[in-house]
């Protein structure tokens, strides 16, 4: 499990102490939910990445086909876009950034970002997909997202977390993690 930043690779842009947090992972593991609570821990804004993608891509995906990376490029740059409007402010987005060239292309747009990777077992997230209502991602597309997902690599920003523990553990074992980071 990874624990530590490497603050060598956030950008002097930057402001000092003010994350830009990448709340990452396959669907269901919880990135919206965490996300947010995360946002309001750190009173920092959330922005849902499934919010800047296309209404053709939105009914792509809930017709069960997952995107392509010619379909994902500009949504990535958008992610990035928003991150670096907030470099001075601090932004915390959920968005599933699966493999390490989604999140460089993120990083090439702002390389301040951080990310938080929200892990968790298959059948666990199979489970809370099934449950869940209303959702755009259809809980069929879970295994091709497990096929597509690069876990954090050493020389990446950010840490893992174990979406088992209850959400307001989580929450607190994050926003503690990243506030020792920042220091």
């Amino acid at each position: 499990m990874q624990g530590q930043f490497d603050t060598a690779s956030v950008a002097p842009a930057v402001t000092p102490g003010i994350p830009l947090v990448c709340v990452m992972g396959v669907s269901a593991a919880g990135k919206s939910t965490v996300g947010a609570a995360l946002a309001d821990a750190l009173g920092l804004p959330f922005v849902d990445a499934d919010d800047l993608h296309s209404s053709a891509h939105r009914a792509k995906m809930a017709a069960g086909t997952p995107l392509s990376d010619l379909d994902r490029w500009p949504w990535l740059d958008a992610v990035g876009e928003r991150f670096a409007a907030h470099r001075r402010t601090g932004l915390v987005t959920a968005c599933s950034a699966l493999r390490r060239a989604y999140r460089d292309r993120i990083r090439a747009v702002e390389p301040g970002v951080v990310f938080v990777h929200l892990d968790g077992s298959r059948q666990l997230l199979a489970d809370r997909a099934g449950a869940r209502a209303d959702h755009f991602m259809p809980a069929a597309l879970l295994d091709s997202q497990f096929a597509t997902l690069e876990p954090l690599a050493a020389d990446e920003p950010g840490l893992v977390a174990d979406v088992s523990a209850p959400a307001e553990e989580l929450v607190a074992d994050i926003a503690a993690r990243l506030r020792q980071s920042l220091r």
